[in-house]
């Protein structure tokens, strides 16, 4: 494939930026089935690093269906992290041969859509995938820059939440899970316990992928949105703040394990799973096939996470609808694709109201298909989709990616002094200072392409 414009491979060369974080129509219409005999698709996933045997067993699963329904093969290749997809997109791109369908983590999809590189999905190809309105219209907050331009076709929902100990917060004397982040705070002092090794929150700051989304949240329930217009906001007094509680739970609160400085979501997932913190924060349902395997199984609940910034009493602007990020997976198919009916056929099928179910009882998440969704009875998941419709997209621009990476960046290079039991002003103060300088330049950039 070759591209229109050098702006177009600037553009994927910016997409690179998100691999330290996380990220034309389709063929002719043939009226039915695909016919697809002797022919493969190529499908890029991530590796499901909490349930790897289940995944192998869903691909070969989907796979032979897909084969019975249209006789073509399906070869899934696989990422171990976003830096693998990344560069696997850069390659295919350039190429113009690689992978046909990729799946998408929502917040990376508006960098790819700025790439040019996937379909541009026309009215004839959402029926192909069995209409638009097979979706949960939430799903498709994320899937382009407007209702008429979307590339990512939703695959699941994953909106955050947070899980609590109902047994921990019960003898501590909580009657009910907090709903700002100041009450949480007090709420976590009351869980913490050192003496038997239990604390009141459970969090991953060496996670690659999590700790900005606090930031994010934070701030857009202080009233500020980070990206406004032309404009990075990542100076503002309430992004500093959002980062002082961060890291406070930590440092000055104590109510986290200290060996969470090197954590990841899978570590804290396991302490939330052993008893031995009150809550785990910035999770999903895909924690449940794991919660129920543990010793807190019929202990736990979700909860949405609070709304209210810290130091303040309401939510600011349209914060009470920033619990979560506007989170799942979608997937697009490559603009270089030659067997374009194929790739839709396969999403079809992913997408059916059977085949989402079944992806939710393996690994947990919700699906994006509407009526899949509303046919879900477990009573714990309320919460969960209650958090889906108080989610917020992140900015459709593809500076995003950079601007993701700038956040975190500030957690990372704070490692250091959170090992060290505290995290110096001035040195935050530069580092968020230098995440807005190269996250305004991504976004005057982005703007001029």
């Amino acid at each position: 494939m070759k591209f229109a414009s050098s702006a177009r491979l600037a553009a994927v060369i910016t997409a690179a930026a998100l691999a330290l974080t996380a990220c034309g129509g389709g063929g002719n219409d043939s009226g039915g089935a695909v016919d697809g005999k002797g022919k493969k698709l190529s499908v890029l996933v991530g590796v499901n690093a909490h349930y790897s045997a289940q995944q192998k067993e869903w691909f070969k699963d989907i796979g032979a269906k897909f084969k019975a329904q249209t006789g073509a093969d399906v070869e899934f290749e696989t990422f171990a992290s976003a830096n693998d997809e990344l560069t696997r997109i850069q390659t295919s791109v350039v190429s113009g041969q690689g992978p046909d369908v990729y799946s998408l983590g929502t917040t990376f999809t508006p960098t790819a859509y700025a790439t040019q590189a996937f379909v541009t999905l026309t009215d004839d190809d959402w029926k192909k995938v069995g209409g638009k309105d097979r979706f949960n219209p939430a799903a498709l907050g994320i899937s382009g820059p407007d209702a008429e331009h979307q590339a990512g076709i939703p695959f699941v929902s994953r909106p955050f939440v947070m899980a609590y100990n109902k047994e921990l917060l019960a003898a501590a004397g909580i009657e009910k899970p907090a709903t700002t982040w100041d009450e949480l705070a007090q709420q976590a002092k009351k869980l913490t316990n050192p003496a038997t090794g239990t604390f009141g929150l459970a969090t991953g700051y060496k996670d690659n992928f999590d700790p900005w989304k606090f930031i994010w949240a934070m701030s857009v329930q202080a009233g500020n949105p980070l990206v406004d217009g032309k404009t990075l906001k990542l100076d503002d007094p309430s992004v500093k703040k959002a980062y002082e509680t961060y890291f406070g739970w930590l440092t000055k609160d104590k109510v986290v394990d200290p060996s969470a400085v090197g954590w990841s979501n899978s570590n804290a997932v396991a302490a939330f799973a052993a008893g031995k913190s009150g809550y785990l924060m910035m999770t999903t349902s895909s924690s449940v096939p794991t919660l129920e395997k543990s010793s807190v199984a019929g202990k736990y609940a979700y909860a949405t996470m609070p709304t209210t910034a810290p130091g303040e009493t309401a939510p600011k602007g349209d914060g009470d609808k920033a619990a979560s990020i506007l989170s799942g997976d979608n997937v697009v198919v490559a603009d270089y694709s030659k067997q374009k009916d194929l790739a839709f056929a396969y999403i079809k099928l992913i997408t059916s109201k059977e085949e989402q179910l079944n992806y939710q009882k393996i690994f947990g998440d919700l699906p994006a298909n509407a009526e899949a969704l509303k046919s879900l009875t477990d009573p714990k998941l309320k919460p969960v989709v209650d958090a889906a419709g108080k989610s917020k997209a992140t900015p459709f621009t593809g500076a995003w990616g950079d601007i993701q990476l700038a956040l975190l960046n500030v957690t990372v290079q704070s490692v250091p002094d959170l090992s060290n039991g505290s995290v110096d002003e001035s040195g935050l103060l530069n580092r968020i200072k230098d995440a807005q300088t190269k996250g305004q330049a991504s976004l005057d950039r982005a703007a001029k392409s």
